[in-house]
C-alpha cells in the first residue's frame, strides 16, 4: 500500500512540473518597470508567480526569444532613435529562475523590435525597424553575442505616405525546418525571403524569388507557420487582414485574405500579433487601433483556408503580443498601454477564448515567451 501511495504522489508531482512553465515578459522600460520580468505559469490553475526581473541592467527590453535549450535569453533594444539598437544576451538559471547579463551588441539599426534564434543556437536575427535592416549576429558557445556577420539594408517606399515612406522591417521568422528566414517589410508591403545555412559563416542569403509582394497599403507585420508546416499566414497592421498562403520548400502561393475585423467597424486599425494553437485547428489575432481585440478564426486543415468564428475582448489598452501556452489551454494576452497580462481559458472543441478573471500587473508588457 505504501509503495502505491508513494508512486502515485510521485506521478502527481510529475505530473503538476509537466504543467509549469518559466513564463518570460519584455518590457518596455519607462515608468516602473524593471526590464525582463521572469514568472513561473502554472497550466493546471492559470495562474503565474513572480520569480525574478532584471532591473538595471538593459534598456527597452521590448521583444525576446529564449534558445533552444532554454539557459539563454535574447532581448531587442529598442531606443527610439536616440541611440543605434542593441541586443542583449543573459543566461538563465532554471533551478532559481534567474536571469543574468551576458553582454551587448549592436543590432546593425535603428530601433530593433524582433529577434529570433537557429536551431542549433549558433545564430540570432534581429528586425530593425526604424532602419529597415535584417541582422544575423553569432552566437558564441558560453552564449554571448558576437558583432553581426551579415545585415541586409531594405530599400523602397508604399502607397500609407506618414507610415511607409521607406523599409520598415518587422519580423524575422525561421522557416519549421530551418532552411529558410522570412521577414515582414511593413514599409515596402514585402514579405522578403532569405535561404538559410546556419553552418555557414555568413548563413543567410537572398532566395529565388527574393520576397513575396503584398497589397498596397496593408503593411505586413508578424509572420507564423502551420504545425503542419504546409500553411504559413502573415497579419498586417495598416491592412488589417490576415493572409493565408501555401507552403514548400521557400515559396509562398496566396490563399486567402481575410479581415480581423468587424465589416462595420470604422475605428483605427493596428493589428499586432498572430498565433495557432498547438493543435493547429483555430488561429488568434491581435487587434490594437481603437479595437483592443483577439480574433479567432478557425483552420480548414485540407486547404489552410480561414473561417471567422469570432472576436474577444482582449481586456486592456493596447494588446500588441499575445501567447497560447504549451499545453494549448490558456491565452494570454500582453497590453502595453494598461500594463496588464489578461489570461483566458482556451476550449480546444471551439476555440472561443473565456475570461479567467485573472491577471497580471507589468508596467509595459511588449513581449509573452514561455519554457517548459
Amino acid at each position: 500500500m505504501r509503495i502505491r501511495l508513494s508512486v502515485f504522489f510521485i506521478l502527481i508531482s510529475f505530473y503538476s512540473f509537466s504543467q509549469s512553465y518559466y513564463m518570460f515578459v519584455g518590457t518596455y522600460t519607462t515608468g516602473d518597470s524593471k526590464g525582463i520580468y521572469v514568472y513561473r505559469f502554472d497550466a493546471a490553475t492559470g495562474k503565474a508567480e513572480a520569480v525574478s526581473n532584471t532591473e538595471g541592467n538593459v534598456v527597452n527590453p521590448s521583444y525576446l526569444t529564449v534558445s533552444p535549450q532554454g539557459n539563454f535569453v535574447y532581448a531587442v533594444n529598442e531606443t527610439n532613435g536616440e541611440h543605434p539598437g542593441q541586443v542583449s544576451a543573459f543566461s538563465f538559471n532554471r533551478s532559481t529562475g534567474k536571469l543574468s547579463f551576458i553582454n551587448q551588441q549592436p543590432s546593425g539599426g535603428d530601433d530593433p523590435c524582433y529577434i529570433s534564434e537557429s536551431k542549433n543556437g549558433k545564430w540570432v536575427f534581429v528586425a530593425n525597424y526604424s532602419s529597415g535592416s535584417l541582422a544575423a549576429l553569432p552566437v558564441a558557445k558560453n552564449g554571448s553575442l558576437e558583432p553581426y556577420a551579415q545585415l541586409f539594408q531594405d530599400s523602397g517606399s508604399s502607397i500609407v505616405k506618414d507610415r511607409q515612406e521607406k523599409a520598415h522591417v518587422h519580423s524575422a521568422v525561421l522557416s519549421p525546418d530551418q532552411h529558410y528566414l522570412f521577414s515582414a517589410d511593413l514599409g515596402t508591403d514585402k514579405e522578403m525571403v532569405y535561404q538559410l545555412n546556419s553552418e555557414a559563416e555568413k548563413p543567410l542569403k537572398r532566395a529565388t524569388p527574393s520576397f513575396v509582394a503584398t497589397t498596397a497599403g496593408t503593411g505586413p507585420r508578424h509572420f507564423t507557420f502551420h504545425p503542419n508546416k504546409k500553411y504559413a499566414y502573415l497579419i498586417e497592421e495598416l491592412g488589417g487582414n490576415v493572409v493565408a498562403y501555401a507552403y514548400h520548400n521557400g515559396k509562398l502561393t496566396f490563399l486567402q485574405s481575410i479581415d480581423a475585423h468587424p465589416a462595420s467597424y470604422k475605428g483605427a486599425l493596428g493589428s499586432a500579433d498572430i498565433h495557432i494553437s498547438p493543435d493547429g485547428k483555430f488561429l488568434y489575432a491581435s487587434n490594437r487601433g481603437d479595437e483592443n481585440t483577439i480574433t479567432i478564426f478557425a483552420i480548414n486543415q485540407k486547404t489552410g483556408k480561414l473561417t471567422l468564428k469570432g472576436y474577444q475582448a482582449s481586456g486592456g489598452t493596447m494588446p500588441r503580443n499575445f501567447i497560447i501556452d504549451p499545453s494549448g489551454k490558456y491565452l494570454l494576452v500582453a497590453h502595453q498601454q494598461s500594463g496588464n497580462i489578461v489570461v483566458f481559458k482556451r476550449s480546444s472543441q471551439t476555440g472561443m477564448l473565456r475570461p479567467t478573471g485573472y491577471e497580471i500587473k507589468v508596467p509595459n508588457p511588449v513581449c509573452i515567451q514561455m519554457l517548459k
